[in-house]
């Protein structure tokens, strides 16, 4: 299985709630900027906040995917990664892009790659991590990259 996971892009400092604070232009470059390393992806699936939605879209755009983005509630910023790893597991020998959230998408990174929360990820907006392996499992996923887009 290979599962990206892209942080979304920099979203603007305030909006009426967090869950509707849109991208900002630097935003929509760092997206598309990781997202063009992106390859073979079958499923996308986003986090509902908008940042994460408008992400996950540019990403697709780029990508040419054909399907539906999936928006998964348990994506947000403090959800809970064994429980994506649940949901997860059923793409078994798929390529999926997740979009989400610090401190969630770090979490999970960590806890696929390490075995364990204490060491996370270290992604800032519009990072994207490559992580793959033979199992949704702690411990059991290797970091094949890591990449940060450039400041604009």
């Amino acid at each position: 299985m290979k599962l990206w996971l892209l942080r979304h892009g920099e979203a603007e400092p305030r909006a009426r709630s967090d869950a509707e604070r849109a991208l900002t232009e630097r935003g929509r470059l760092e997206t598309r900027a990781s997202a063009a390393h992106l390859a073979d992806v079958r499923s996308i699936l986003a986090s509902p906040l908008v940042r994460a939605q408008q992400t996950a879209a540019l990403a697709g755009e780029i990508l040419a995917f054909a399907g539906e983005i999936q928006t998964v509630p348990w994506a947000t910023p403090d959800s809970d990664p064994l429980a994506a790893m649940r949901y997860l597991d059923r793409f078994e020998g798929e390529s999926v892009l997740l979009v989400s959230h610090m401190p969630f998408i770090g979490e999970l990174g960590g806890l696929l790659v390490h075995g364990h929360r204490r060491d996370p990820l270290s992604m800032r907006t519009g990072s994207l991590a490559e992580l793959d392996g033979e199992a949704m499992a702690a411990g059991l996923m290797r970091l094949a990259s890591l990449r940060h887009p450039r400041p604009v």
